[in-house]
């Protein structure tokens, strides 16, 4: 294996990317606490060795991930990077969600904050977080489609939306890729969703690659894992059982689970881009290693964890009911 990243573009509109991408929201305390040096770090390593794309969220941490990455980014060409920025999630004092924010007036507003701290005159990919079920989507995208003519935004992106809000949010203005969970573990986009988004030209940025550690992590139940049900009592161990069945390839390839899972994700086209975490930079250097999947390996890996086999949602269930892209 050597460290080799591929460049893909972001659907039939957006910009050319690294892959994978690196996701920044553990680097903020959603998995256990992180020392801030060592975040810089890690976003060094992914960028050093020729990494592009940083996923990040105007809430991570309540701003504290914008700024880590504009710390990180004080010597480093602007042009160099690209930022996905998610925007529109509401937190309580103490960190806890409150709900969505899709108003044209907030995402104004919104995007504003987010270039103060992450020191820069625009971002390139803006998202809406969940769609707001008391604001049209139409209104929203139409929002960001105008911090696009501005100079702010340089393309639109969506996040865990259905195929049916895709298309009305294509109507609206071009859409680059939709962010949105998927993984050996989880699959529900291939009925509807992901074909939608190819028939439009949308590209699909895939977090959750990993199942938040359940593949190739240490399983340990901390942070975010103690509120998500397939960490739960039970369903814990299932999920581990299925994710074992993943050794004896690993072992064959000459690779980690966490390679065969990230590379069983890039496989399934050149308009995904895997989004995976790191919070250390030996797990920069583990996510980067290229691994080449032959097809009968692709195809061996999906009879090893069939579709719908893990136990559990993938969220609590008020957070299930924020998903426009499971109903």
């Amino acid at each position: 294996m050597t460290t080799h990243l591929d460049t893909r573009r972001l659907g039939a509109t957006g910009p050319a990317v690294s892959s994978p991408a690196l996701g920044c929201m553990g680097l903020s305390g959603a998995y256990g606490a992180v020392d801030a040096e060592e975040g810089i770090r890690v976003i060094h390593a992914y960028l050093d060795a020729g990494g592009t794309l940083l996923d990040t969220g105007d809430f991570y941490g309540a701003g504290h991930n914008e700024m880590l990455i504009a710390r990180a980014l004080a010597d480093r060409s602007r042009d160099d990077v690209v930022l996905s920025v998610k925007f529109g999630a509401l937190l309580s004092p103490g960190g806890m969600p409150r709900g969505f924010d899709g108003r044209p007036s907030s995402v104004r507003n919104a995007l504003t904050y987010s270039l103060q701290r992450l020191g820069v005159d625009h971002v390139d990919v803006y998202r809406p977080a969940r769609l707001d079920p008391t604001v049209p989507i139409e209104d929203t995208v139409g929002a960001v489609a105008e911090l696009v003519e501005a100079g702010y935004v340089r393309h639109i992106g969506l996040s865990e939306v259905g195929a049916e809000t895709v298309r009305r949010a294509a109507a609206v203005a071009p859409i680059c890729d939709l962010q949105i969970e998927y993984s050996l573990l989880t699959r529900g986009i291939e009925d509807t969703i992901l074909p939608t988004c190819r028939e439009l030209g949308v590209g699909i940025t895939a977090y959750g690659v990993l199942s938040r550690g359940l593949i190739g992590g240490s399983g340990t139940v901390d942070g975010g894992r103690r509120f998500s049900p397939r960490f739960q009592d039970g369903n814990r161990e299932h999920n581990q059982a299925l994710v074992a069945r993943l050794q004896d390839l690993a072992e064959a390839k000459g690779c980690s689970v966490a390679q065969l899972a990230i590379a069983w994700v890039a496989a399934q086209g050149d308009d995904v881009v895997p989004v995976v975490g790191a919070r250390r930079t030996d797990q920069v250097t583990t996510m980067l290693d290229g691994v080449t999947l032959a097809a009968d390996e692709v195809a061996q890996l999906e009879a090893l964890i069939p579709r719908d086999a893990a136990a559990g949602d993938r969220y609590p269930a008020a957070a299930m009911a924020d998903l426009d892209s499971e109903r």
